[in-house]
Protein backbone atom coordinates (compact mmCIF):
# COMPACT_ATOMS: atom_id res chain seq x y z
CA UNK A 1 0.00 0.00 0.00
CA UNK A 2 2.86 2.41 0.78
CA UNK A 3 4.30 1.85 -2.70
CA UNK A 4 0.92 2.69 -4.23
CA UNK A 5 0.38 5.80 -2.13
CA UNK A 6 3.89 7.26 -1.85
CA UNK A 7 5.41 6.64 -5.29
CA UNK A 8 4.43 7.95 -8.72
CA UNK A 9 1.70 5.97 -10.49
CA UNK A 10 2.18 7.35 -14.00
CA UNK A 11 4.52 9.45 -16.13
CA UNK A 12 2.96 12.75 -15.12
CA UNK A 13 3.42 11.94 -11.44
CA UNK A 14 6.97 10.70 -12.14
CA UNK A 15 7.72 14.08 -13.76
CA UNK A 16 6.37 15.89 -10.68
CA UNK A 17 8.33 13.59 -8.34
CA UNK A 18 11.52 14.14 -10.37
CA UNK A 19 10.96 17.90 -10.42
CA UNK A 20 10.56 18.08 -6.64
CA UNK A 21 13.48 15.78 -5.82
CA UNK A 22 15.83 17.37 -8.34
CA UNK A 23 15.08 20.96 -7.36
CA UNK A 24 15.52 20.25 -3.65
CA UNK A 25 18.66 18.21 -4.27
CA UNK A 26 20.36 20.67 -6.58
CA UNK A 27 19.57 23.61 -4.29
CA UNK A 28 21.04 21.82 -1.27
CA UNK A 29 23.80 19.58 -2.62
CA UNK A 30 25.55 21.98 -5.01
CA UNK A 31 25.90 24.88 -2.53
CA UNK A 32 26.93 22.49 0.25
CA UNK A 33 29.66 20.96 -1.91
CA UNK A 34 30.78 24.41 -3.04
CA UNK A 35 31.07 25.49 0.59
CA UNK A 36 33.07 22.38 1.39
CA UNK A 37 35.60 23.46 -1.22
CA UNK A 38 35.58 27.22 -0.62
CA UNK A 39 34.70 27.36 3.08
CA UNK A 40 31.31 27.95 4.64
CA UNK A 41 30.29 31.57 4.14
CA UNK A 42 27.40 33.42 2.54
CA UNK A 43 29.64 34.28 -0.41
CA UNK A 44 30.60 30.63 -0.97
CA UNK A 45 26.96 29.55 -0.70
CA UNK A 46 25.84 32.09 -3.30
CA UNK A 47 28.81 31.24 -5.55
CA UNK A 48 27.02 28.02 -6.52
CA UNK A 49 23.81 29.69 -7.67
CA UNK A 50 24.79 31.09 -11.10
CA UNK A 51 25.44 27.58 -12.41
CA UNK A 52 22.48 25.82 -10.77
CA UNK A 53 20.20 25.91 -13.82
CA UNK A 54 22.83 24.17 -15.93
CA UNK A 55 23.62 21.67 -13.18
CA UNK A 56 19.89 20.99 -12.71
CA UNK A 57 19.50 20.15 -16.42
CA UNK A 58 22.52 17.83 -16.15
CA UNK A 59 21.06 16.17 -13.05
CA UNK A 60 17.68 15.54 -14.68
CA UNK A 61 19.35 14.12 -17.79
CA UNK A 62 21.54 11.84 -15.65
CA UNK A 63 18.55 10.67 -13.59
CA UNK A 64 16.71 9.72 -16.76
CA UNK A 65 19.78 7.96 -18.21
CA UNK A 66 20.52 6.02 -15.02
CA UNK A 67 16.92 5.08 -14.14
CA UNK A 68 17.09 1.56 -15.64
CA UNK A 69 20.63 0.78 -14.41
CA UNK A 70 19.64 1.99 -10.92
CA UNK A 71 16.56 -0.25 -10.97
CA UNK A 72 18.74 -3.18 -12.05
CA UNK A 73 21.22 -2.48 -9.23
CA UNK A 74 18.39 -2.04 -6.73
CA UNK A 75 17.00 -5.44 -7.73
CA UNK A 76 20.41 -6.92 -6.83
CA UNK A 77 20.59 -5.07 -3.49
CA UNK A 78 17.03 -5.54 -2.24
CA UNK A 79 14.85 -8.62 -2.13
CA UNK A 80 11.25 -8.40 -3.34
CA UNK A 81 10.14 -9.50 0.15
CA UNK A 82 12.04 -6.68 1.90
CA UNK A 83 10.05 -3.96 3.63
CA UNK A 84 8.96 -0.79 1.89
CA UNK A 85 11.59 1.23 3.78
CA UNK A 86 14.39 -1.18 2.84
CA UNK A 87 13.41 -1.16 -0.83
CA UNK A 88 13.21 2.64 -0.86
CA UNK A 89 16.59 2.91 0.87
CA UNK A 90 18.22 0.50 -1.59
CA UNK A 91 16.70 2.43 -4.49
CA UNK A 92 18.13 5.67 -3.09
CA UNK A 93 21.55 4.10 -2.51
CA UNK A 94 21.64 2.66 -6.06
CA UNK A 95 20.51 5.93 -7.64
CA UNK A 96 22.85 8.12 -5.59
CA UNK A 97 25.76 5.78 -6.26
CA UNK A 98 25.35 6.00 -10.04
CA UNK A 99 24.49 9.69 -10.09
CA UNK A 100 27.34 10.67 -7.79
CA UNK A 101 29.85 8.80 -9.93
CA UNK A 102 28.73 10.63 -13.07
CA UNK A 103 28.05 14.03 -11.53
CA UNK A 104 31.35 14.14 -9.62
CA UNK A 105 33.02 14.17 -13.04
CA UNK A 106 30.57 16.25 -15.06
CA UNK A 107 29.06 18.83 -12.67
CA UNK A 108 32.34 20.76 -12.13
CA UNK A 109 32.77 20.93 -15.91
CA UNK A 110 29.26 22.33 -16.39
CA UNK A 111 29.34 24.60 -13.34
CA UNK A 112 32.83 26.10 -13.61
CA UNK A 113 34.22 25.11 -16.99
CA UNK A 114 36.79 22.91 -15.27
CA UNK A 115 38.53 20.51 -17.64
CA UNK A 116 37.68 16.82 -17.67
CA UNK A 117 41.31 16.04 -16.82
CA UNK A 118 41.20 18.20 -13.70
CA UNK A 119 37.81 16.85 -12.71
CA UNK A 120 39.02 13.26 -13.16
CA UNK A 121 42.19 14.04 -11.22
CA UNK A 122 40.14 15.30 -8.27
CA UNK A 123 37.61 12.45 -8.50
CA UNK A 124 39.16 10.26 -5.80
CA UNK A 125 38.94 13.14 -3.29
CA UNK A 126 35.56 14.50 -4.32
CA UNK A 127 33.47 11.41 -4.89
CA UNK A 128 33.23 10.01 -1.30
CA UNK A 129 32.25 13.44 0.01
CA UNK A 130 29.79 14.01 -2.82
CA UNK A 131 28.25 10.57 -2.32
CA UNK A 132 27.82 11.16 1.41
CA UNK A 133 26.23 14.59 1.04
CA UNK A 134 23.94 13.42 -1.78
CA UNK A 135 22.89 10.30 0.11
CA UNK A 136 22.04 12.37 3.20
CA UNK A 137 20.02 14.94 1.21
CA UNK A 138 18.22 12.34 -0.91
CA UNK A 139 17.38 9.88 1.86
CA UNK A 140 16.42 12.32 4.59
CA UNK A 141 15.17 15.42 2.82
CA UNK A 142 14.42 15.46 -0.92
CA UNK A 143 12.83 12.05 -1.44
CA UNK A 144 10.98 12.19 1.88
CA UNK A 145 9.34 15.44 0.83
CA UNK A 146 8.53 14.13 -2.65
CA UNK A 147 7.03 10.89 -1.28
CA UNK A 148 4.87 12.85 1.16
CA UNK A 149 3.73 15.05 -1.73
CA UNK A 150 2.80 11.92 -3.71
CA UNK A 151 0.93 10.54 -0.69
CA UNK A 152 -1.11 13.74 -0.34
CA UNK A 153 -1.76 13.89 -4.09
CA UNK A 154 -2.98 10.28 -4.12
CA UNK A 155 -5.21 10.80 -1.08
CA UNK A 156 -6.75 13.83 -2.80
CA UNK A 157 -7.27 11.86 -6.01
CA UNK A 158 -8.80 8.95 -4.09
CA UNK A 159 -11.20 11.31 -2.28
CA UNK A 160 -12.27 12.87 -5.59
CA UNK A 161 -12.89 9.42 -7.07
CA UNK A 162 -14.88 8.35 -4.00
CA UNK A 163 -17.06 11.44 -4.28
CA UNK A 164 -17.57 10.98 -8.04
CA UNK A 165 -18.28 7.21 -7.81
CA UNK A 166 -21.75 7.44 -6.11
CA UNK A 167 -22.94 10.04 -8.60
CA UNK A 168 -21.99 7.75 -11.50
CA UNK A 169 -24.10 4.92 -10.07
CA UNK A 170 -27.28 7.01 -9.98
Amino acid sequence: MQFFMRLPRNRREFALFLLVVSLISVNLIAPTLTCMELGFSPEAWTAAYPALAFVWILVVACVLLTKKPAEWLCDRLADKNDSYNMQILMNIVASVLLLSLILTLLAPIVATGESLGHSAGEFIYRWPRNFGVALFVEALIAQSIARELMNRLHRLQDRKQAIAAPSRQE
